[in-house]
């Protein structure tokens, strides 16, 4: 796995609008999101990976769902159904809500 460092934008408009929607008060994950901003880039782990092969998911968001892990104290398998269906979880890493599959393997 190479990596491919993303330029990071906003939330997603769609995830976004539902977002606030489902959560008018907020929740934990979107005010992170919304208050802290980015927690991680992918150049501070740019020395973890080589220079040529396949593309991996961009780091920054395989902390998020570590750190979503910890916080829930989820097992594996559990972070990664949380990371496919929870729309406050798409909002904390800016993915759409369009996003359906994900290129994220069950064994963390």
């Amino acid at each position: 796995m190479s990596l491919h460092p993303e330029k990071r934008g906003v939330v997603p408009e769609e995830t976004a609008r539902v977002a606030k929607a489902c959560f008018p008060k907020g929740n934990r994950y979107i005010r992170l999101r919304d208050v802290l901003g980015t927690l991680f880039d992918d150049n501070e782990f740019a020395d973890l990976f080589p220079r040529r092969g396949q593309p991996a998911e961009a780091p920054w968001r395989l902390a998020l769902i570590c750190l979503v892990q910890y916080m829930e104290d989820l097992t594996d398998r559990q972070a990664a159904n949380a990371v496919r269906s929870r729309l406050d979880i798409k909002y904390l890493r800016l993915v759409g809500t369009d996003r359906s599959r994900l290129r994220f393997q069950r064994a963390l």
